[in-house]
């Protein structure tokens, strides 16, 4: 039977029967025990908590208006903070690209407080798009911009988390087996999956000690898992994105657009430096 999630509204409203999912331990725990020493030597794993909590804190400044006041230069700048939107979302920094994408954000953050909708949303967020190779970045993005704007409600939904058609993402990397690279996971890509992922996760974090700030872990390790696939696979996915790594985090901070990529038309977000700046300030745009 299908959980009942009770809106902000006061309504009740049917949400999805959450999966069950065959995560491995010894997976977790060293991807945990990486993540740890790989960012020993840049100040430690608080220091990305920091610059996650920042990256949260640029998406509410630049959504103060909501949809409607989103300015194109600040959003150039958010599509830094986004490897999988960024190098994809070009088309539609013109003014009527621009125009059209805004009406498809108001649509996705109307109605936030109210779970139960999120993947009726997700999905006419795609539907507002061309549904091609070309326009894949959509669900990403759309899955930026509704855990960044509220993380507490909403999981990473991002592809490279969990892509059900591909087979392919950080739910496979942790699944447990003997064979996983040869089966197809039965499990959904909605919402109800994302968030058991996390409970799940945050739940292994807490029993290996870390008791604060676990959505900002579960993000990092989430990453993390994923960047070990990433250099296993020699950069195959975002290729242009990545490059060989030159210490153990590289892979995790672009995968969380922490790495500051600076380029024409892009800012360097300064986030994993510790530097908190008003998105739209003269001159950050190069």
């Amino acid at each position: 039977m299908a959980q009942i999630l009770r809106g902000t509204a006061g309504r009740d409203a049917p949400v999805p029967e959450r999966p069950e999912l065959h995560l491995s331990g010894p997976r977790l725990r060293q991807a945990l025990e990486s993540l740890i020493a790989g960012s020993e030597e840049q100040g430690g794993v608080e220091r990305y908590v920091d610059a996650l909590k920042l990256k949260s804190v640029a998406f509410g400044d630049a959504f103060t208006d909501g949809a409607a006041g989103l300015k194109p230069a600040v959003f150039a700048e958010l599509c830094a903070l986004m490897p999988s939107v960024r190098r994809r979302i070009g088309p539609y920094r013109d003014r009527k690209g621009f125009a059209t994408l805004c009406t498809a954000i108001g649509a996705l953050l109307d109605g936030m407080a109210d779970t139960a909708t999120a993947d009726a949303r997700l999905a006419a967020f795609e539907n507002a798009f061309p549904r091609d190779r070309d326009h894949r970045w959509v669900r990403d993005l759309s899955a930026e911009l509704l855990h960044n704007l509220d993380g507490e409600r909403y999981p990473p939904m991002q592809r490279w988390v969990w892509d059900a058609k591909a087979n392919t993402g950080v739910l496979r990397e942790i699944w447990w087996g003997d064979d996983v690279d040869h089966i197809m996971i039965d499990v959904p890509d909605n919402y109800a999956t994302f968030l058991m992922l996390r409970e799940e996760l945050s739940q292994f974090l807490t029993e290996n000690g870390v008791f604060r700030d676990i959505l900002q872990y579960v993000d990092l390790l989430l990453a993390h898992v994923y960047a070990g696939y990433i250099g296993e696979q020699g950069g195959h996915y975002l290729r242009t994105d990545f490059a060989t790594p030159e210490d153990p985090m590289l892979h995790t901070r672009r995968m969380l657009g922490l790495d500051g990529v600076g380029a024409k038309g892009r800012t360097k977000a300064g986030a994993i430096e510790g530097e908190a700046r008003r998105l739209g300030d003269p001159g950050l745009l190069n």
